[in-house]
């Protein structure tokens, strides 16, 4: 099931072509009399035609074909948006594009009475930050640079109409014996992930930093799986409740961009995982990358 979410824009019907660069049709409305002016109404003029979000209705896929870790595939969620943005009345760059921030993290991995390892947000955990960047690692604070982001390069004299998408999920290797053994024996019992994110579609200004926040999407990807660590290879796993997702809601009031999701570390880097045992004091498995 797919969500939409429609603006009217104005009274009158226009064509546009489907592809980012150099796409144009119609003129800009409104006040003409100065730069400043003009500016203002670029910013307060940039609209959202379309927005659709989903998560892919199909259960998560478990793969047992290794002998070393368990696999499993999430659902896509996937974003996509048309945006239309009026004339750049001046010789400046707009960059329009996904951003993505994780607000919960719960990543467990038990191992009977032994213990569990757990992939963990430090600054998250503790509630110093409110979120933190989903970035690439790369193009912060940008999800992407494919897909995910479309450039304005001005100044230009007619509206541009274009289309911008994204997708996410979760593709992790969970060992099947205790991450801090010498042994290989299969001890994994079950894992259970729980994480939420919010993704906004946002418009920037390259020179000036200032931001637009255009649409707000929040979406949820849980999973529980049981393991039978004395069973063969191949039929030790089994995917427990939810076998589909909750669909994303795409809110009709924009909600802030904390600053900790417009910068350096992303999740990626910023995550560590530890081994906290029934007895004894929790080690640290795998630092964070990001110190």
């Amino acid at each position: 099931m797919l969500i939409s979410f429609f603006l009217v824009l104005h009274d009158r019907l226009l064509e546009y072509p489907r592809s980012c660069v150099g796409l144009y049709s119609g003129y800009a409305m409104g006040c003409i009399q100065s730069i400043s002016c003009k500016s203002k109404v670029f910013r307060e003029s940039i609209s959202v035609i379309e927005v659709k979000a989903s998560i892919d209705p199909i259960p998560t896929s478990i793969d047992e074909s290794s002998s070393v870790v368990l696999r499993y595939r999430t659902p896509h969620f996937r974003a996509s948006a048309q945006v239309l943005v009026p004339p750049l009345p001046k010789k400046e760059t707009w960059i329009v594009g996904w951003i993505q921030a994780c607000s919960h993290m719960e990543f467990y991995n038990h191992y009977g009475e032994q213990g569990m390892s757990s992939w963990e947000l430090p600054d998250l955990l503790d509630g110093k930050i409110q979120a933190i960047s989903d970035s690439d690692g790369v193009n912060y604070p940008w999800y992407g640079n494919t897909t995910e982001t479309c450039t304005i390069v001005g100044p230009t004299k007619k509206e541009s109409k274009f289309n911008i998408s994204m997708n996410d999920n979760f593709y992790p290797s969970v060992t099947w014996a205790v991450p801090v053994s010498d042994s290989n024996v299969a001890k994994l019992t079950s894992i259970h992930r729980d994480q939420s994110f919010t993704t906004w579609l946002v418009a920037t200004n390259t020179a000036t930093n200032e931001m637009v926040t255009l649409q707000t999407i929040k979406w949820r990807m849980r999973l529980g799986i049981e393991v039978n660590p004395s069973r063969p290879l191949g039929q030790r796993a089994k995917l427990q409740e939810p076998s589909a997702q909750e669909q994303p809601q795409v809110l009709s009031k924009n909600e802030p961009i904390p600053p900790s999701a417009l910068v350096k570390p992303n999740a990626n880097d910023a995550q560590v995982l530890m081994w906290r045992p029934k007895d004894g004091p929790p080690l640290v498995v795998i630092p964070p990358k990001h110190r």
